[in-house]
């Protein structure tokens, strides 16, 4: 661990001092903008041409869990998904970013049995379900959570089936030098078009490594995944089949009534959408081919959210109806604890189309 911490900090990049990025936006009080939110928003298509870009789209940043749908690619490139017979559902889990929800957790755990594993082998640590309720469940009945609620398990398990596919070690799946992740980086790397062998590096919540990524690299991996042609076959079946199982199965993504399952639910197979840690979202625009990777400054989950849903309206993925839907339950207007409406989240115009 210290080894690995030792070459992130070797690897370190300074966030730019000096380049003032476009306000996204505007949080509004009564008849004044009282907060901003600014970033950094990139559509490419597959060949690596900016569709539309605001902000510095070189600037690298860790992409989180946005990229969750790349990072399945090798569960299903390599043979391991059929040949533990996975379901739609739970190649949308190895995407998920879910609310530890039993309907999650299940299905985590009877996979993992599949496998001759349990809760124990994931190396993602424990966390406190998301999901309200789910949460409340286990402190009333004086359980901690498991591993099985950590919102990557899902991504974990995935893991570790491509893991015993390719007869390698289980233990320390999540470690830089285990096969499964240097995989996973020349992969990104491809899909970037980018040697990441220099990049900064660091550790995800869930202890997989993370490494600096430019904006228009993302959005350019996403596209690839839109628009998958350029992909050997293996690749390119693995995308198809990975966003079909988002489209199908929108609450495996994130939870009941969580944003990113009713974005998802309503762009249903016209695009993959997958929100991170930190203010960053992508969408892979599946009808159009296009790429989109969105970065928050201050790390703002509200903004990123807000961004996805005014670029997937521009694009004609949501319709007003659908934008309507989804900011009632995920990006609501600001209200004081009585319910009276004081103020409203609103587009800037940094990013006006």
């Amino acid at each position: 661990m210290v080894s690995e911490m030792k070459a992130a900090v070797s690897h370190a990049v300074d966030f730019p001092k000096n380049r003032s990025a476009p306000i996204l936006i505007e949080v509004t009080r009564g008849g004044m903008v009282e907060s901003i939110h600014r970033g950094i928003c990139v559509i490419s298509d597959s060949k690596g041409s900016i569709y539309k870009s605001w902000g510095d789209h070189e600037r690298p940043i860790y992409p989180r869990s946005a990229i969750k749908p790349l990072q399945a690619i090798p569960v299903v490139a390599s043979g391991a998904a059929a040949a533990l017979k996975m379901s739609s559902a739970e190649l949308a889990l190895c995407c998920a970013s879910h609310s530890g929800e039993r309907i999650h957790t299940e299905k985590v755990a009877s996979w993992l049995k599949r496998l001759g594993l349990d809760d124990t082998n994931l190396e993602c640590g424990p966390q406190m379900p998301s999901d309200q309720e789910t949460a409340e469940e286990l402190i009333q009945s004086g359980k901690n959570p498991l591993s099985l609620h950590n919102n990557c398990s899902g991504k974990h398990a995935g893991m570790l089936s491509t893991a015993i596919h390719n007869k390698q070690p289980t233990l320390g799946y999540s470690k830089s030098d285990h096969p499964v992740q240097t995989d996973l980086i020349t992969l990104m790397g491809n899909l970037g078009n980018l040697d990441l062998s220099k990049t900064a590096r660091g550790l995800d919540g869930c202890g997989i490594p993370v490494f600096g990524i430019p904006v228009k690299s993302v959005a350019l991996a996403m596209a690839k995944f839109a628009d998958p042609h350029v992909l050997s076959q293996s690749e390119k079946e693995a995308c198809i089949q990975i966003r079909e199982a988002c489209g199908q199965n929108p609450v495996m993504i994130s939870g009941t009534n969580k944003i990113n399952t009713l974005i998802q639910a309503e762009t249903a197979d016209k695009a993959v959408v997958k929100g991170g840690a930190e203010g960053v979202y992508t969408a892979a625009i599946n009808n159009l081919g296009l790429g989109v990777c969105i970065k928050v400054d201050d790390g703002a989950g509200r903004a990123a959210s807000l961004v996805m849903l005014h670029v997937l309206h521009k694009l004609n993925i949501l319709n007003e109806k659908s934008v309507k839907k989804i900011k009632a339950f995920g990006v609501e207007d600001i209200r004081n604890w009585s319910g009276t409406l004081v103020g409203e989240i609103r587009v800037g115009e940094g990013i006006s189309f």
